[in-house]
């Protein structure tokens, strides 16, 4: 147990002095500083304002909600057009070789018909 303590302790130790390393870097140091102070200015406007932010997070949450009923009744008309389809296409497969068929014929005996009339 006391092996795993430790691991995680230096774990932090070596974040800490990386981080603090990485602030010898004035430009670092600027964003981190900006950075600090935008997340600062953030946190203190939600807590003067709460129930601003709470009407957006339910407008949000509302606007999410309408979203994913959109996206279900679309799936729901999408799926039931599927459907539609894959009873059609053994009728409209029927049609076609029954239309098939009576072009095959009609032309079968119009050219019996050249050849009567060609003989003749």
């Amino acid at each position: 147990m006391t092996r795993k303590n430790q691991f995680w302790k230096g774990m932090l130790y070596g974040a800490l002095a990386g981080g603090a390393i990485s602030l010898l870097d004035k430009p670092t140091r600027e964003a981190m500083k900006e950075n600090i102070q935008n997340a600062y200015k953030q946190v203190s406007y939600a807590v003067k304002h709460p129930v601003e932010i709470s009407e957006q997070v339910k407008g949000t949450a509302e606007k999410i909600r309408t979203t994913i009923e959109q996206v279900s009744e679309d799936i729901t008309y999408i799926t039931g057009k599927v459907d539609e389809i894959r009873e059609l296409t053994p009728q409209v497969k029927e049609i076609v070789k029954e239309t098939k068929d009576t072009f095959s014929k009609n032309n079968d005996d119009a050219l019996l018909e050249d050849l009567l009339k060609a003989d003749e």
